[in-house]
């Protein structure tokens, strides 16, 4: 069974009272705009998302809510960002700081824009709303409310939990300061029921300065905000959550989500949502951060990868399993191949998980119209791109022993754009290949005794033959390597060094059936 499917029969039985009284359940999740989003913040959008879409399928009412974080405070700054006019503006909220282009209005839409657009292409349709928003509305106000009147209730939630002792005059509160427009830097010392007093202190953190000024205001309507473990358990009432998921690193005992959930219930008298933790998904085993410009951005992914091919980055692992995208090496190539695998169990209507799975990797628009096609493995096509002189489509026709369909063609120019976009940005140097057509390779020029014998085996048998064929020729090889007995390093990189000036290189068999009989002649007679 697929995870997906299993949590959602956890989450009917959790809420039946609710699904049978026709009452939407709620999904939650949300990212804070500080940065360009890196790609792991995608894999929270994708569980909740394939939650969603899985209820839907069930026939069961539910609405996949989105925040937009904007209202929190600036506290880093990305590398890729101009330093100098944008240091000014740490502490204040995101949604207060200037964009760095004029294409936006803020800095939190600035960078929330390009996730959202990732997002929508990946297929997923959640409803956004911005943090700032549901603040200036008063939807926090009697949270905040709540909160300030008892703060002591929380100090000791966080001792009992955690361990973490919050000063004796501690406030889960921070107001934007009247007169710098910092919210990082406020701290808040009493609350009268209807006012705060705070004091923006110039050195309360290490990323921003406070001017230093005394003020009392109102915390409501957009004033101020609850302090972001008291404003999760907040959020979990105020929007009625039924299931939200969270990293694994909030989800430890005693972590934030504990807190939040201890709060929610004995502050907010509120039962906290559904839980799925989940594990990272890094880049190269290593976490990212957006405020700290660390880690390959969601676009920069959702570029390099068709979004069924994202889809299946994000879902194919359990959620308790880590994720790791390495877009040099051959996480790309991989994730075809898996893909391919899936698809050819749902052309085949083969029996078990494969053609559930499968369909899951495409969007709710998209599964109505999945046409069958030939799929020619993904490292095939990016050799074929890097040789100009080779047709694809007569190359793949071979493959397929068929007259190329319509849809076969689209597939061909839809893998070779992606298997050009890798090997122009990511593709270490053992994908990359250059035929050597014009001079024998200078390493094909001291092959051993052995190795020459293994040649002009090969030679003999191409020589014979009218037309080439790549899983004949496959055989052979390994015929080949039987009689003679060499070593199959020894005896490939013999192949590859032949033709390529490399010890690596794509398929064999497949490889040689498309260079062209003559040629392979001609240089096989060179080398041996």
């Amino acid at each position: 069974m697929f995870w997906a499917d299993r949590l959602a029969e956890e989450i009917t039985k959790e809420y039946g009272k609710k699904i049978a009284a026709g009452k939407p359940l709620v999904i939650r999740d949300e990212k804070t705009a500080s940065g360009r989003v890196h790609i792991g913040s995608l894999r929270g959008v994708a569980i909740h998302g394939i939650v969603a879409e899985i209820l839907n399928q069930r026939g069961i009412v539910n609405r996949f809510l989105y925040e937009i974080n904007d209202f929190d405070p600036m506290d880093g700054l990305p590398s890729y960002l101009d330093r100098k006019k944008f240091l000014p503006h740490m502490g204040k909220p995101l949604c207060m700081v200037p964009p760095p282009e004029d294409t936006a209005e803020n800095y939190a839409e600035y960078f929330a824009n390009e996730f959202v657009g990732v997002i929508a292409e990946t297929g997923f349709v959640p409803e956004f709303y911005r943090a700032s928003e549901q603040y200036k509305a008063g939807k926090f106000n009697d949270a905040i409310r709540v909160a300030l009147e008892n703060a002591d209730r929380i100090r000791a939630i966080y001792k009992k939990i955690s361990g973490s002792v919050k000063d004796g005059d501690w406030m889960p509160l921070q107001v934007i300061c009247e007169k710098c427009g910092k919210i990082g830097t406020t701290k808040v010392s009493s609350f009268d029921g209807e006012k705060v007093i705070y004091r923006c202190e110039e050195k309360l953190v290490s990323w921003a300065q406070g001017c230093g000024h005394d003020g009392t205001l109102s915390p409501f309507d957009g004033n101020a905000k609850l302090s972001w473990k008291v404003e999760w358990a907040a959020k979990f009432k105020i929007f009625g959550v039924d299931i939200e998921g969270a990293g694994k690193d909030h989800s430890t005992k005693g972590g934030s989500r504990d807190i939040a959930s201890a709060i929610c219930r004995d502050v907010f008298s509120h039962i906290p949502p559904y839980n799925i933790p989940y594990e990272f998904l890094l880049v190269e085993g290593k976490k990212m951060s957006s405020s700290k410009g660390a880690g390959a951005s969601s676009r920069e992914v959702a570029d390099s990868l068709p979004h069924e091919l994202l889809r299946l980055l994000l879902l194919l692992k359990d959620p308790k399993r880590v994720v790791d995208f390495v877009p040099d090496g051959d996480t790309i190539p991989l994730l075809f191949d898996t893909y391919d695998k899936l698809a050819q169990a749902y052309f085949e209507n083969a029996p078990g998980d494969y053609p559930g799975t499968f369909i899951l990797m495409h969007s709710p628009q998209e599964r109505q119209k999945i046409a069958k096609r030939f799929l020619p493995r993904f490292l095939q096509v990016a050799f074929l791109v890097q040789m100009p002189h080779m047709n694809i489509e007569k190359e793949v026709a071979k493959m397929k022993g068929e007259t190329l369909t319509e849809e076969d063609r689209k597939e061909i120019a839809h893998r070779s754009k992606y298997a050009a976009h890798w090997l122009e940005k990511y593709a270490s140097e053992e994908y990359r290949y250059e035929l050597q057509e014009d001079r024998v390779p200078e390493g094909a020029k001291n092959f051993s005794e052995i190795q020459k014998k293994a040649l002009t085996l090969l030679l003999t048998y191409i020589t014979a033959q009218d037309a080439l064929d790549g899983q004949a020729l496959h055989t052979k090889l390994h015929e080949i390597k039987t009689d003679t007995g060499i070593a199959p390093q020894e005896f490939f990189s013999a192949i590859y060094r032949s033709f390529l000036g490399k010890d690596s290189g794509p398929k064999a068999g497949w490889f040689l059936s498309v260079l062209g009989k003559e040629f392979l002649e001609k240089r096989l007679k060179e080398v041996v």
